[in-house]
């Protein structure tokens, strides 16, 4: 044991990696969770949380680790962007986050130095058996619900989203202002590292789960979830009206156009009936008034009417944010042609009282331009591959 702590020791400093535990009232696990992890590693940052029963007492005594004393309780998310500021202004480049329960096994830290050591900058989250003994059902769950809008969020498909066991790159990190402050803050920092091209992975861990009546869990289902829901609807949002055409828009090069067209269009044996109604369809998709959810629902409703769901996907992007003040006038446009009403977006007439009578006119307008639009587009697709695509049987 001796030899692995030194070279565990050497290898931690020599990667620049701390670890810090965020706790709070841990009383009973706290130190021996803090011994545990200093068999392999000298630098180690505990944040206690704002602990109302003996955590403060017994870490106050110690003077092998640096601890960062929180006033009063402020959430997981607050603890760990505070312990990630102290490894910053300490020179750490990496910090790894366990829980204070005593629920991991610090020596599979040395698989996370593994793995950055061939892939610098990674965030790695450990992946828990969600099968094993005496996990909680509502661990189960929770992570299930998490998995799924991370990959909405962001198309990255992870099997454990909710561990605390995790290396994070502070380095890399450092000056993104989080908006999140208690468990969701693990589902937010996920999120944007992905969005910034930050590599993010699972790698197996093993995990202790106590009985039921010895277990310490701050979660607190119904509030929680609540806020884990308004975050992802937020992310979500962003995702959709920023994230998603941002990538659309830098993915526009002629090497990726040509790539598209290769795997979609030249080579697939769709009929050219067949995908100028997956084009059209997708432009439809992309006008209706569902803002923000316009390519999930090409997605799904292509998947059912068994059309080309990438390129459905790819035509519901003429909602990029430069062509959104052209639909909103042609949405308007026809509206007004339809029910005889005037329009103006003259401020100074402008009030209350006639936003009813708008939203009127852009529900009609924007159904009828959808139609519109997505007829045009698929007389002008079939057109074009009937003239320039080898010829495919109709299907």
């Amino acid at each position: 044991m001796g030899e692995n702590m030194t070279d565990s020791r050497s290898r931690m400093r020599d990667l620049s990696c701390v670890v810090v535990i965020p706790t709070y009232n841990n009383e009973k696990t706290i130190e021996k969770v803090v011994d545990d992890v200093l068999q392999y590693t000298a630098d180690v940052i505990v944040v206690n949380d704002g602990s109302t029963d003996n955590t403060a007492q017994i870490l106050s005594g110690r003077e092998d680790i640096d601890i960062v004393h929180l006033k009063k309780n402020q959430g997981k998310g607050v603890a760990l962007q505070e312990g990630f500021r102290r490894a910053i202004s300490k020179g750490f480049r990496y910090a790894i986050t366990i829980d204070s329960d005593g629920q991991h096994y610090p020596e599979e830290m040395l698989h996370f130095l593994d793995y950055i050591e061939d892939n610098p900058d990674s965030l790695i989250v450990g992946a828990r058996n969600l099968n094993a003994e005496n996990m909680p059902e509502k661990n189960s769950f929770a992570n299930k619900f998490s998995n799924f809008w991370l990959f909405v969020e962001t198309g990255k498909q992870l099997s454990d989203t909710q561990s605390g066991f995790r290396l994070y790159p502070v380095e890399r990190l450092n000056g993104i202002r989080w908006f999140t402050r208690r468990y969701e803050f693990e589902l937010e920092v996920l999120v944007r590292s992905i969005w910034r091209g930050i590599e993010v992975v699972n790698l197996p861990i093993k995990v202790f789960y106590p009985p039921k009546e010895e277990r310490v869990s701050h979660f607190r289902p119904a509030r929680d979830f609540f806020r884990i829901s308004v975050v992802n609807t937020i992310l979500v949002l962003v995702a959709l009206l920023i994230v998603y055409p941002i990538r659309f828009i830098k993915g526009l090069t002629l090497k990726n156009a040509k790539q598209f067209i290769k795997d979609n269009i030249t080579n697939t044996s769709e009929s050219n009936l067949r995908l100028s109604l997956a084009i059209s369809w997708g432009v439809f998709c992309g006008i209706i008034p569902f803002w923000g959810y316009q390519m999930i629902f090409a997605a799904l409703s292509s998947h059912f009417l068994k059309l080309n769901k990438f390129i459905a996907v790819a035509s519901s992007n003429i909602s990029v944010p430069p062509m959104i003040p052209f639909i909103l006038y042609g949405s308007f446009y026809f509206g007004s042609t339809i029910t005889g009403m005037s329009f103006t977006f003259d401020k100074s007439i402008l009030s209350l009282e006639i936003l009813p009578d708008y939203l009127y006119l852009y529900l009609i307008g924007s159904f009828t331009l959808a139609m519109v639009s997505a007829l045009l587009s698929l007389l002008i697709s079939w057109l074009l591959l009937t003239l320039f695509r080898r010829k495919v049987n109709d299907q």
